[in-house]
């Protein structure tokens, strides 16, 4: 129970200023392992080398952006007895989001499906016009060609590839 609990603040902004999109990432940390922040991340880093400005912020955080409009969004959610955390999914339940575009990343250790299918329908019943879904393992390879290396790392990688073909879709 404890790991679905709300997390501490952090906030990561980065990109220009004169950035013509700005996307807000949204995670709850697991207490355990921070495979969620490093995937955010490795997202970010991926549109701010297109040009986006990016907020990454933990639940808690996004307190101190309420007055901040965005673009889209990219919600990542940690999978806990196969279904997205709960501090991400009250989030987005009391989100309107207003037909923009989501991107919704979940991860887990393995089995990600029945949580990947759930934070879709999350969104979609607050009105976000999801772009993309993909799930990411902690623990199962998410890249069978690449079993020799440390699969977090492949994760990340391909991750940010991933968020760099996607900007596209944010900002031609």
């Amino acid at each position: 129970m404890w790991v679905e609990l709300k997390g501490p603040k952090i906030l990561w902004q980065s990109g220009g200023a004169i950035s013509a999109k700005t996307v807000l990432i949204v995670y709850d940390p697991d207490p355990i392992y921070n495979f969620d922040e490093q995937v955010c991340l490795s997202f970010a880093q991926g549109f701010v080398d297109r040009g986006i400005k990016v907020n990454v912020a933990t639940v808690a955080a996004t307190e101190d952006l309420k007055s901040q409009s965005f673009d889209a969004y990219v919600f990542c959610a940690n999978t806990y007895n196969w279904h997205p955390d709960w501090a991400l999914s009250k989030f987005i339940k009391n989100q309107s989001l207003n037909n923009k575009p989501v991107i919704a990343i979940t991860v887990g250790s393995g089995n990600t499906s029945l949580s990947q299918e759930a934070l879709e329908e999350i969104i979609a019943n607050s009105h976000g016009k999801i772009l993309a879904s993909r799930s990411f393992w902690l623990m199962k390879p998410n890249d069978k060609k690449r079993i020799k290396e440390a699969n977090v790392n492949v994760a990340k990688s391909m991750v940010n590839a991933w968020a760099t073909e996607i900007a596209g879709q944010i900002q031609p």
